[in-house]
């Protein structure tokens, strides 16, 4: 999706490069409200709840945390791009709401270029290819093999439609040759669950959500979706390690706030959650 990646590079471009203006004398004088679009648990929750305490205290105010989880990821932004432009409502957006979702969804509540307005870029995360321990495949050439024979067994759990989680697996599908099912949960926290349970036979996750479940080997790291291997899973081969060559996907989460939100406001946000 040629628009899709230009898009992506535009807002991640804008998010790198907020520049720090004169901060705003009176901001904030009351607490902020930082929408988060997954359910707690996943990789979205979990940054906004490490950024919090850094922001609170530069800032002076209390962030109270807002999970609206939904239409992947396009309820809570939707809410943030509709917001008064003041600094008190503010939103963690993945790439896939706001770079993926407008080239596959429609009547999406809001214009990412025209309605938000970006303050920093937040994190970055790889995502890993997780298997349920009693499945029928413990490596990416197992998965490949049970998929091709198959493919009805080898559901692959992941984020929400539009997501980078999505189009992870998507990518997986397309480089190991197969069709299989590819199954959307509202987050990665409830396809965690999934595949613990055995429900779902595999799942794309966020690292940070599922790193401790696959340390202590409640479920299997089959593969990253980095071209190196992450520094908390050093067991778990790449995805081109496993065979896949040219594969690599990695998500990032951006602070955005509403359109015409003052260039002070944004400054001093800025200058806060950039120390994360």
């Amino acid at each position: 999706m040629p628009r899709a990646i230009t898009q992506a590079a535009m807002i991640a471009a804008a998010l790198l490069g907020t520049p720090a203006a004169a901060s705003a004398q009176s901001y904030p004088s009351r607490p902020i409200t930082l929408i988060v679009t997954f359910p707690p648990g996943g990789s979205s929750d979990i940054v906004a709840r490490a950024l919090e305490p850094k922001v609170s205290a530069d800032l002076g105010q209390g962030i109270v945390i807002d999970n609206r989880p939904g239409a992947g990821g396009n309820l809570g932004i939707g809410a943030v791009a509709r917001a008064a432009p003041d600094g008190y409502t503010l939103g963690i957006a993945a790439a896939g709401v706001l770079a993926v979702n407008p080239h596959l969804k429609q009547n999406i509540p809001f214009d990412p270029i025209k309605d938000l307005t970006p303050v920093t870029l937040v994190a970055k995360t790889a995502f890993v290819l997780a298997a349920w321990p009693n499945g029928p495949a413990r490596s990416v050439a197992e998965v490949i093999a049970v998929a091709k024979s198959s493919p009805e067994k080898m559901a692959i759990g992941h984020g929400g439609n539009g997501t980078a989680m999505h189009l992870t697996a998507a990518l997986f599908t397309q480089k190991a040759q197969v069709k299989v099912p590819l199954v959307a949960y509202r987050g990665t926290a409830p396809a965690a669950n999934d595949v613990l349970g055995g429900h779902v036979p595999l799942a794309v996750l966020d690292i940070p959500t599922s790193q401790q479940l696959i340390i202590e080997r409640k479920l299997l790291g089959l593969a990253v979706s980095s071209t190196t291997r992450v520094a908390t899973l050093p067991e778990v081969p790449t995805m081109v390690e496993s065979g896949l060559q040219g594969y690599e996907s990695v998500g990032w989460f951006g602070l955005v706030a509403p359109a015409g939100t003052p260039a002070d406001i944004v400054a001093k946000l800025n200058n806060g959650s950039r120390r994360l």
